[in-house]
């Protein structure tokens, strides 16, 4: 399987924002749900710019094993989010993707 769909999206994340397994998994329709987007944040390849340290862990858990676990810390303290026992702050941090709307062409967005 190629993990290049899920490369592309991940590097969408905004700075400061993360974005759980599941979410990512769930927005991109990954058969096999968190655990395939934890295989493919485990395949990214190096000096592509892919910031897998913003995908984290059901509620905001940062799961990767040493050393790269302090490594995820570290990238997202840089960027500002503060994690709290191994754990980012969710409602301040998580990142919410726009789902493709279904309405027809040509209809405008509603603006709440």
């Amino acid at each position: 399987m190629s993990w290049d769909p899920v490369f592309r999206f991940v590097k969408r994340i905004p700075r400061g924002r993360v974005l759980t397994y599941g979410v990512l998994a769930e927005v991109l329709g990954l058969p096999g749900g968190a655990r395939s987007a934890g295989h493919a944040m485990a395949a990214t390849p190096p000096g592509k710019g892919v910031p897998w340290h913003r995908v984290v862990g059901e509620h905001g858990k940062i799961l990767i094993r040493e050393p790269y676990g302090s490594l995820q810390r570290k990238l997202l303290e840089s960027e500002g989010i503060r994690i709290v026992e191994s754990r980012v702050d969710l409602n301040r941090h998580l990142w919410k993707p726009l789902k493709k709307s279904r309405r027809k062409h040509g209809t405008p967005k509603r603006r709440n």
